[in-house]
């Protein structure tokens, strides 16, 4: 009969490779979500060589921390790694959105499909920034750009509705999406009254000139 102490001593031995696999999941998911966040601020630079090396990065952590948890699923879904997961899918959304390309899908970067979701939301969020940036600049390409931005963060939230599903499976879509149509609502009275007030002057140089 194997004694209790070889027991303990066995899975003692199988609990320091879990411990070891967790502490390098935890500092590779912090570091996909600094990748993740450095690639924002350098599209709204408009440093895309920068934005595009920082996604490179980070999916390739990504991907690093699905192969460490392999054999470690209950760790795999204790929510860090989904979180950092979220933070990189925002990060590729809005590269694709500010550089007018197709969204990638989920397997694309290599997260899960609820990550993803929120992400996507996040990333229409995050697009009020770019919008108001463009509506601030004033010309007519930045009030046509931002115009099409407005239309792609109307049509993620149009997209984002048709989830229904209990926030357990969708990671807290629902909540979310709210904060997005809020967001999108302040964008669009945003836009509409800078649009107004352009017509208007216009309309009064219109005015003066005929006068």
């Amino acid at each position: 009969m194997t004694s209790m102490d070889s027991v303990v001593a066995s899975i003692t031995s199988e609990l320091e490779v879990k411990q070891k696999s967790r502490d390098r999941a935890l500092v590779d998911s912090r570091q996909i979500v600094r990748h993740a966040a450095t690639c924002i601020r350098a599209l709204h630079r408009g440093e895309f060589d920068k934005a595009n090396e920082s996604l490179q990065q980070g999916r390739a952590m990504v991907a690093a921390t699905r192969a460490e948890l392999a054999e470690h699923p209950d760790l795999y879904w204790t929510g860090y790694v989904q979180d950092s997961q979220k933070e990189i899918a925002e990060a590729y959304l809005v590269a694709a959105i500010v550089q007018d390309r197709d969204l990638p899908a989920p397997r694309d970067i290599g997260v899960e499909n609820a990550p993803f979701l929120n992400g996507l939301a996040e990333a229409a969020s995050e697009m009020r920034r770019y919008a108001l940036d463009r509506i601030r600049k004033g010309s007519d390409a930045d009030m046509t750009e931002a115009e099409r931005v407005l239309q792609a963060m109307d049509d993620i939230y149009t997209a984002l509705i048709t989830v229904d599903f209990p926030d357990a499976i969708t990671g807290g879509l629902r909540r979310t999406t709210d904060s997005l149509r809020a967001v999108l609502e302040r964008t669009r009275g945003d836009l509409t009254l800078t649009l107004r007030q352009a017509e208007l002057a216009r309309a009064l140089m219109q005015s003066n000139r005929i006068q």
